[in-house]
């Protein structure tokens, strides 16, 4: 594998937002033994607390195409995806820690040409895939210490100036990336497009569970938070709501056929944004590699069209495509949360040109 750089000071260490400075009281949960990729495990391609350069996966085994424009100057790139196969907290399917190295996978099979834009956006913006550890969550810090790691990885490559995409792994990751931006980004509102509220003060004995996501990110009082195709919701996360409503605003499936995108991304305008896409989100039928699939979800275009909105009223500066657990030989669930993730950097990145179809 070849070995690719970019220099960057130390990160900062910081006391702000839910996990803190000290992530040394978390619980201990299952991992994985797979990890994100077996090529992020087998090389000492770490990056500490104290490191002077991010290494970067070798385009082959890397996000898109390996023989693009872009792929050969890592260290350019104003978009770096960050695989982290967390996998500690799932309640029903598990597979999530697979879901990096899937989509990594079925990225490579994308067009790289988008007919919305008229161009291939990628290789106007460029695209880097970070090397780096798999979570680990059987040390002392549990469960809480693989997500402040997580921000860790998140903060560098944000002071580095590029735009930070986290490819999931379950949703208990989330909180992590956010802890990272919510200090950097004034008003910071996460876009969530979901079908669970994740809103829960813990699940099953786990404060920092996969069910608790949104719940952990709004412990941060500077983020408001915006749900969007919400259907499955428990009694006591309605009473977190209705106490919070000035921060939480949540779009219900249910109403689907009424959505108004500009009432939806009305509360995002003239802010900075972290998009997290949860692929249960989707509706079950299209989307059915994952721990906890719901029927009565979106559909690929609808989800297109919110991220678009969003970028088009705020600034997208991070986000994540989460909980893909994928199934053996069911190739279309990668592929769309793959391109799903390129239409993310595309929207956050790049204007429309006029292209077939816009």
């Amino acid at each position: 594998m070849r070995a690719m750089t970019r220099s960057l000071p130390a990160p900062e260490v910081t006391g702000h937002g839910p996990l803190g400075a000290d992530a040394g009281d978390g619980r201990d949960g299952d991992s994985s033994a797979d990890g994100p990729a077996p090529h992020a495990q087998r090389e000492a391609a770490t990056m500490k607390a104290d490191a002077s350069g991010l290494n970067f996966l070798a385009p082959e085994h890397g996000f898109l195409e390996p023989d693009r424009a872009d792929a050969a100057s890592p260290e350019a790139a104003r978009a770096v995806v960050i695989p982290y196969g967390l996998e500690a907290s799932v309640s029903y399917g598990a597979g999530t820690a697979k879901g990096p190295a899937a989509i990594l996978a079925a990225s490579h099979q994308l067009e790289l040409y988008d007919e919305e834009f008229g161009y291939e956006p990628c290789t106007q913006y460029g695209v880097a895939t970070l090397d780096i550890p798999a979570p680990d969550v059987s040390g002392p810090g549990g469960l809480k210490g693989a997500i402040a790691a997580l921000s860790t990885h998140v903060d560098v490559v944000v002071r580095s100036g590029a735009l930070p995409l986290v490819l999931g792994g379950e949703h208990a990751l989330t909180p992590g990336a956010i802890a990272a931006l919510a200090v950097r980004y004034e008003g910071l509102a996460i876009l969530q497009i979901d079908a669970h509220a994740d809103l829960r003060d813990g699940y099953q004995g786990e404060a920092y569970s996969h069910a608790s996501a949104m719940r952990r990110a709004l412990d941060d009082a500077r983020v408001s938070l915006v749900s969007v195709g919400i259907r499955a919701i428990s009694q006591g996360e309605i009473g977190f709501l209705e106490a919070n409503a000035d921060r939480i605003a949540v779009h219900w499936a249910k109403d689907m056929a009424t959505w108004s995108i500009d009432e939806i991304v009305a509360p995002l305008a003239g802010r900075p944004i972290y998009v997290t896409l949860d692929v249960d989100g989707l509706d079950a039928a299209i989307m059915p590699a994952t721990g906890t699939p719901e029927p009565g979800g979106l559909g690929f275009w609808q989800t297109c069209e919110i991220i678009r909105a969003a970028a088009r009223v705020g600034e997208i500066v991070g986000g994540d495509v989460v909980e893909l657990a994928p199934i053996p030989g069911l190739h279309a669930c990668d592929f769309t949360a793959a391109k799903l993730a390129y239409k993310m950097l595309s929207y956050a990145l790049m204007p429309r040109s006029s292209g077939p179809g816009v």
